[in-house]
């Protein structure tokens, strides 16, 4: 059985995890906004990850696994399969550590993130956009290299890492009723859950996606996995269905997850650029829109907001027509 699917991480495994990975990763700063904050009644905390290292909290779960990975492991290099983040995240991880990172990504992947792979020294096989065609080329890819495959959401080891995120958040702020981050396979989330079930079980947590790719929202009301193969939306990073581990997380820790149509994505992901002066992803933006969409669960709460990432294509910023 692979390590991905036998195995779930423990708190300490999320303490271990920050001490491993802190000589490569930023201890990103937590940023605040009287203008949103105006706007939603709430008190919200962002926890700038679009300024991480790799442009993403990603590279903390793909530092993990690197790093931790034994001398005789890492000598055929990692590989994995995703859409972006998670791939230039294991390549800055793995050409850190002066390994092979292989990597399939779906041929419509945005450019520069693509660029951003090959940049860290990622070796790219492209895939047609589902998640069916992108694990049948990963498969291929794979008994090729023989390399170490680090999921980019499912392996305890890239849980453990994200679930730093949130230990820092909680330092960083003076007590949070409720923390609140976009979900695709759930890593980040899972991460989120693992840490705060642990450190601060009072604090809620929320989980934001696209209402075009909502197969977490949907599955969370049905109490079981519904995957979608292909779904089409401008948050990229959150096309992904959930797997058994993150779904653990999900469904024991979530207290529920929201959901906010493209236009709304945009109109956020536009005004936190216009306001905070800040670069992120559409994938980031998802929060704050069902923050707005929902003002009554927010409001008068202290809420941490997590940015995800900052990796744009500034050549097709979705507002400009």
């Amino acid at each position: 059985m692979n390590i991905q699917t036998n195995i779930l991480p423990t708190y300490e495994d999320m303490l271990a995890a920050h001490e491993r990975i802190k000589p490569y990763i930023h201890r990103t700063p937590v940023l605040t906004s009287s203008y949103f904050n105006d706007l939603t009644g709430a008190e919200l905390f962002f926890k700038c990850e679009n300024f991480q290292k790799a442009g993403a909290f990603k590279v903390r779960g793909a530092c993990n696994a690197v790093f931790g990975l034994t001398e005789e492991m890492a000598k055929k290099g990692v590989a994995t399969h995703s859409s972006g983040n998670h791939a230039l995240s294991l390549s800055y991880a793995a050409g850190r550590r002066g390994i092979p990172c292989h990597v399939v990504m779906p041929r419509t992947a945005p450019k520069a993130k693509k660029d951003a792979v090959r940049g860290y020294g990622g070796i790219i096989t492209e895939c047609e956009p589902s998640t069916s065609s992108r694990e049948a080329t990963f498969a291929e890819v794979q008994k090729e290299t023989g390399a170490e495959f680090v999921h980019p959401y499912n392996d305890p080891r890239v849980i453990a890492g994200q679930g730093t995120c949130s230990k820092e958040l909680m330092e960083q702020t003076d007590g949070l009723d409720a923390v609140i981050a976009p979900i695709g396979g759930g890593g980040m989330v899972s991460g989120t859950c693992l840490t705060l079930s642990t450190l601060a079980p009072e604090v809620k947590i929320y989980a934001a996606e696209p209402e075009q790719a909502d197969d977490a929202y949907r599955s969370f009301k049905a109490g079981h996995i519904i995957a979608d193969d292909a779904p089409v939306t401008i948050a990229d990073g959150l096309k992904v269905p959930l797997k058994e581990n993150t779904w653990h997380f999900v469904s024991t820790y979530v207290t529920d997850i929201f959901t906010a149509s493209e236009q709304e994505i945009i109109d956020a992901m536009k005004l936190t650029w216009q306001r905070m002066k800040i670069v992120m992803e559409a994938s980031c933006s998802v929060p704050l829109a069902t923050i707005f969409k929902n003002p009554d669960v927010f409001r008068g709460k202290r809420v941490g907001v997590v940015i995800t990432g900052g990796n744009v294509d500034l050549d097709t910023l979705p507002w400009i027509k």
